[in-house]
């Protein structure tokens, strides 16, 4: 499986969720896959996904999904510790692990190596850490959901993209929808 293939296997569970999706091709993926207005698509700021995940979850009390890659993930690894030491039982980050840079032309990155994300979430204090086949992640995702605990989910698939089109959309729009569905 790929990540495309990933995202729509969980689309439906994710749906009525707050969702933070990892910049480029993983946002024109979901959108196009299901749009919706709980879903806030990162346009320009690599690896800030689980970032803004976890402070949207610190925030309020509504469940939030961070959905970010491997790649995005190892370009601001402070996010890891950080996320640690800040326990938010409504945050679940799902790393979508495809060992490439994905949207940069599927350059390799370390956790397609020896680097294993679980492994250094588990160390950074993260308490639930699970890793699972890209065909288990609709499980892990429901299982996240109902377990009310903060999550760390690693995702393993295959590299690649699907053919998608860019995200028309203003980012204002995308800000204002989402900053409304958050208040809802």
């Amino acid at each position: 499986m790929i990540r495309s293939e990933i995202l729509k296997e969980i689309a439906p569970v994710i749906r009525d969720q707050l969702v933070v999706c990892n910049i480029g091709i993983p946002s024109q993926e979901l959108h196009a896959i299901d749009d919706q207005p709980t879903n806030f698509y990162m346009l320009g700021t690599m690896g800030l996904a689980s970032s803004i995940g976890l402070g949207l979850a610190l925030a309020q009390d509504k469940k939030v999904i961070a959905i970010d890659g491997d790649g995005s993930v190892l370009t601001n690894f402070g996010t890891l510790p950080t996320i640690a030491n800040n326990v938010a039982d409504n945050f679940i980050l799902l790393i979508v692990d495809n060992g490439s840079y994905g949207s940069t032309g599927d350059q390799p990155t370390y956790a397609g190596q020896k680097t294993s994300l679980a492994a250094v979430a588990s160390a950074c204090g993260c308490e639930n850490v699970v890793e699972c086949r890209a065909e288990d992640t609709k499980q892990a995702i429901e299982d996240a959901l109902a377990g009310n605990k903060m999550t760390i989910i690693v995702a393993k698939c295959e590299s690649g993209n699907a053919k998608m089109p860019v995200i028309t959309m203003d980012p204002v729009v995308i800000r204002d929808r989402f900053m409304k569905a958050v208040q809802a």
